[in-house]
């Protein structure tokens, strides 16, 4: 039987906990996969057999027995907690190089440990955070649209990284058209729901009370409401936020739309704080990531919590099962 492509999963930023959770991941997953190759430097993996390999291949057939490193040697000795500008470098080639194997299809998708913008930023990154970073080397047909995604909810930020007042005066119908317009078309064709279902929060307390708390989920929300559905798509809103992550809410749409980011994020980690993953729909490669940022402060310290990783894993050889399934059906 021919096993699928393994997973390439990047080393993130070398002072955090990225190695050891890849550890970690690897030895939960030796038995049962997903398969998935680390980028990175192979000093960032400790107390577990690896192999070095050269192509991504050879990955499945000897993932049971070692982790299969792609190798990607630091610039500068790794300090746990302590961030070093000199491997920025090699931190973003391992994006770079995972990409570039998902567009080649040697890897079925990629998941991607937490960076510390900063420093990349210090050594010269010029993009705003992964998700643009990725958008820029595999654009897809839409934008790039963050969705979290935990214990059966799937929640979608309209606005992402920015501050609320900003997010707030950025809110536009055709903001939330194109966000929603993504969100549907990401969930067909890496979830596999043929008719997906979006719930539209409100921006305002009641969701705005007609007009009587703010006019802008009357002038803005509702509109796209109104325009998704007029592009086929079964959207519904805008329903007051602080009902609309109850079991009962969630349990009548495939995804919510939250306005600003903490809107949106905080039902998720709050359902589930340690398996939470963010996937990134909108882009040509399958693309996910732990729910979680680099953890300096407990870097180094056998402390590291693998379960974000491992249900980010696990997801993405979800989603590239299910794109498989609609290019070959």
């Amino acid at each position: 039987m021919t096993l699928p492509p393994p997973l390439a999963l990047t080393m993130g930023e070398p002072a955090g906990i990225g190695g050891e959770i890849a550890a970690r991941a690897w030895a939960a997953l030796r038995e049962s996969g997903p398969a998935f190759l680390f980028l990175g430097d192979v000093a960032l993996l400790p107390g577990i057999p690896t192999r070095t390999v050269t192509e991504p291949a050879e990955a499945a057939g000897l993932f049971r027995e070692a982790l299969p490193v792609l190798p990607l040697p630091l610039a500068a000795p790794v300090r746990p907690g302590r961030p070093d500008a000199r491997n920025a470098p090699p931190v973003i080639a391992a994006i770079e190089r995972a990409v570039a194997l998902a567009l080649e299809g040697r890897v079925g998708g990629v998941v991607t440990n937490p960076i510390q913008k900063s420093v990349l930023t210090a050594a010269g990154f010029r993009h705003p955070g992964h998700t643009e970073f990725l958008a820029a080397l595999a654009p897809g047909d839409g934008p790039p649209v963050m969705l979290l995604t935990a214990a059966g909810l799937r929640a979608v930020p309209v606005t992402i990284h920015q501050s609320l007042r900003s997010a707030i005066e950025s809110l536009t119908v055709e903001r939330i058209v194109a966000i929603g317009r993504a969100t549907a078309a990401g969930l067909r064709q890496d979830f596999g729901i043929a008719a997906p279902r979006l719930a539209l929060a409100g921006l305002n307390p009641h969701a705005g009370e007609d007009g009587t708390m703010g006019t802008e989920d009357r002038d803005i929300v509702a509109p796209a409401v109104a325009a998704l559905r007029a592009w086929g798509i079964d959207a519904r809103g805008p329903y007051p936020a602080d009902t609309l992550f109850t079991p009962q809410a969630r349990a009548g749409y495939d995804a919510a739309l939250g306005m600003y980011h903490d809107q949106a994020l905080i039902p998720v980690k709050t359902l589930d704080m340690h398996g939470g993953v963010n996937v990134t729909l909108g882009l040509s490669v399958v693309r996910t990531s732990p729910d979680h940022g680099t953890a300096l402060d407990i870097a180094g310290q056998d402390r590291a919590d693998p379960g974000s990783l491992i249900a980010a894993l696990r997801l993405a050889a979800e989603l590239a099962a299910h794109r498989q399934r609609r290019e070959c059906p």
